[in-house]
């Protein structure tokens, strides 16, 4: 497990049991005691106030008044976030969306300048629709954890991108193309990209993606893409 993950299951398990041990968070996390208190101080580092009693079996407590988890969202996280509230308003399921609109205001405000302007602009590759009701949707997997961050890096610095596809019939190929939008029918979330094998735009769904990987040696241009007409961009979307 990487050290941002573990990092963030520490600082979980804290929160919510109130206390810990090294020896139980080694446990849940998977790893030694030596790299649970490496953890913990790179925590302390980063502004988290954790307690300690003394001794083998002493406990671990945060002060939850250090909690400083909106300074710590990566871009790429922040997005997830207003893709899944934009995706539950899509199909007018997002109970509570006012509360919910206030708080992703309040995460976003806590993000540096640089943050804000590639939340921005990746942001406006986000687009929104409704799927038509004859649509199947009795096979939808689940996606490549390693999609969003791909997604980052290819369309904020526009790169190709390279991956594994399965088409509706299992077949697999291998793809480079030119990212250029997410569309959202939900249930269904697709990547919308420009291939040159085939010289079209084409839409690739994303729970069908996997091994992505950006070519950081292969830019592209942003093009147009005619999109149906009930399909808007997410600043678009009615609050």
């Amino acid at each position: 497990m990487k050290a941002r993950l573990r990092h963030d299951a520490i600082v979980r398990s804290l929160r919510r049991n109130g206390t810990s041990t090294i020896d139980r968070l080694a446990k849940e996390v998977g790893v030694t005691r030596r790299t649970i208190l490496r953890d913990v101080s790179a925590l302390r580092d980063q502004g988290f106030v954790i307690h300690s009693e003394p001794g083998r079996g002493g406990g671990l407590q945060l002060d939850p008044q250090s909690l400083q988890m909106t300074a710590r969202l990566t871009v790429a996280e922040v997005f997830a976030l207003l893709i899944g509230v934009a995706s539950m308003r899509a199909t007018g399921s997002l109970p509570f969306s006012q509360l919910a609109d206030a708080g992703l205001a309040k995460i976003e405000q806590a993000l540096p300048a640089d943050k804000i302007r590639d939340l921005r602009r990746f942001l406006d590759c986000l687009h929104v629709g409704r799927l038509s009701p004859q649509q199947d949707t009795s096979d939808i997997g689940t996606m490549d954890p390693a999609l969003l961050p791909s997604f980052e890096a290819a369309f904020l610095e526009r790169h190709f991108l390279r991956f594994q596809y399965r088409d509706a019939k299992g077949n697999r190929t291998g793809r480079e193309v030119e990212p250029q939008a997410m569309l959202i029918l939900p249930p269904i979330w697709y990547l919308v990209a420009w291939d040159p094998a085939r010289n079209d735009f084409r839409h690739f769904r994303m729970d069908r993606i996997t091994n992505p990987q950006p070519l950081k040696d292969r830019a592209f241009r942003r093009r147009h893409i005619p999109f149906e007409d009930d399909v808007c961009p997410y600043r678009d979307l009615p609050l």
